[in-house]
Order: C-alpha cells, then sequence, then structure tokens
C-alpha cells in the first residue's frame, strides 16, 4: 500500500499483537496512524511505538473511543459543578456466555498506586474473570472498581448507555463521582447537592443532568482523527494516553500475583 498510495492516514485495526509493528509502519511511511485499542500488549513495546512516532513527526492516536461517548462527555461537563472530588467508584459487572470465551480470543488488559484482589474463577479459562481494585490517583483522588464477566448484572457501561445494540439499555449506573459539593452516577446522570447549607441533617437535591444528542463514537473519533491530520485539533487520545492504559492494566495484574500494592511510575 505504501509503494502504490500514500495515505494522509491509517486505521489499525489488527489483532492486539500486531499494533505496534503496524503503526510503526505507517509512521515511519510518514502516515499518521489512528491505532485500536490496547496501543500495545506490554507497556515496552507501547513506549517503543511512541518514540517511533516523536522520530517520524506524525499523529498517533489511540482508539479510547468513549471519550467521545454523549454519556461521558455530559458527565465530564458536569464534573465542576460538583466542587474538588474526592473519590470515584466503579462497577463493570455482566455474565457473558461460554461461546464468548472459544476460540479464537484474545484478553487485552483494559494511577499512582493499584492493590488488586481476584475475584472466584468459574470458568477455569486463563484469562481473569474479574477483580476488586482499589486505585489511588496523582491528584489525591481515591478509587475502587469491581469487575467481573461471570456475574449476572445491569451495572456496567454498555447497559447504562446502549452503547452496544446487541446488550439492552437498562440505564443503571455503573460509576459513581463523590465530590466536595456533590456527586454524580453513570449514566443514569443522577446529580445529588445540597440547595443551601451542607450538613448531614440538611435534604440533599436530586437533579438529572441533560445528556445531549452525539453522533455514535466511532464517527466523532475519526473525525477529531481527520482534524488532527489537518492541524485542527489535538488528539483526544494520544499514545502517552494508550500507554498509560497498558502501564496500570500491568500493575493491577502484578498486584493480582504479589499479593500486595503495586506503585505506578507512568513518565510522560
Amino acid at each position: 500500500m505504501l509503494a502504490s498510495l500514500r495515505p494522509d492516514g491509517a486505521l489499525v485495526c489488527t489483532p492486539n499483537h500486531t499494533h505496534v509493528a503496524l503503526s510503526k509502519e505507517l509512521l515511519k511511511g510518514c502516515v499518521h496512524g489512528l491505532c485500536e485499542k490496547p496501543i500495545s500488549i506490554d507497556s515496552e513495546s507501547g513506549q517503543e511505538l511512541i518514540d517511533c512516532a516523536e522520530a517520524s513527526g506524525r499523529h498517533l492516536l489511540i482508539g479510547h473511543h468513549r471519550r467521545f461517548n454523549r454519556f461521558v462527555v455530559a458527565a465530564k461537563n458536569a464534573l465542576p459543578s460538583l466542587g474538588k472530588i474526592v473519590a470515584v467508584s466503579g462497577l463493570w459487572t455482566i455474565y457473558k456466555p461460554p461461546e464468548y470465551f472459544e476460540p479464537p480470543m484474545e484478553h487485552p488488559a483494559h494511577v499512582v498506586r493499584a492493590s488488586t484482589e481476584k475475584t472466584i474463577s468459574q470458568r477455569g479459562h486463563p484469562a481473569e474473570e474479574g477483580a476488586t481494585i482499589t486505585l489511588k490517583f496523582a491528584n489525591g483522588i481515591v478509587g475502587t472498581f469491581l469487575l467481573s464477566d461471570a456475574a449476572v448484572s445491569p451495572h456496567h457501561f454498555e447497559c447504562g448507555t446502549g452503547e452496544n445494540p446487541t446488550i439492552t439499555a437498562e440505564g443503571r449506573d455503573a460509576y459513581r463521582i463523590f465530590g466536595s459539593e456533590g456527586s454524580l452516577s453513570f449514566p443514569d446522570m443522577t446529580k445529588w447537592s445540597y440547595v443551601g447549607r451542607k450538613g448531614w441533617t440538611e435534604r440533599l437535591n436530586c437533579e438529572h443532568v441533560n445528556v445531549p444528542e452525539m453522533k455514535i463514537p466511532f464517527e466523532l473519533q475519526v473525525e477529531r482523527f481527520v482534524a488532527v491530520i489537518k492541524g485542527e485539533e489535538a488528539p483526544s487520545c494520544s499514545g502517552v494516553d494508550g500507554l498509560r492504559a497498558v502501564t496500570v492494566c500491568e500493575a493491577v495484574k502484578k498486584s493480582i500475583a504479589d499479593g500486595c500494592p503495586v506503585e505506578i511510575s507512568i513518565g510522560t
């Protein structure tokens, strides 16, 4: 392709273990790349890809498409009204049917400290079925996250947002963000705050945060990619952002293996 056609940009939507090699080839061929997540299967090769992008002078974007989800955008816009964020809580609990684990399959692992306990294995597969994770963020926020793909539950991103058309949308909460001036549950978008004086004996006000209609996240992601190539906008999710996600996932897996908290050094 590079010998016969020189596109401005290309999408890398191949199996995870090929992301780095193909993206490198594109970047070295002076082609901007939008690589599907995860950026790599380990942080070392992910850093090599970032270095390659910097040397090539081309943009490397990572396809964390939920940054363009309308519920995520609405929640981000509502954060200032919550005051100083203190803590976050997340759930991703769903039952994946046995056929999901039939070959071929890949199980990528999708913060400054991580402490993790693995859930009970019910299927006997080598891939982790779930975990409870405690995270410490660089700005002092703490977070707890419970993950399981072997539990019957409506508390997960897909069920709450309707992003996946094959999963019935129920509008249940999956994340909760707690701030000094209010709290927000997501994606049911319920906000709690005091109208006047704050205090545990005062009445809390409940309101619904509006979620405007938007294009589907994948369309918005590609539109941003085009705008980045044209020099009109900055990447929503850069290679560095993608590497941070992989680094945190490595720390989570190491914490499971070692049975103790893992400090995370992410650099840039």
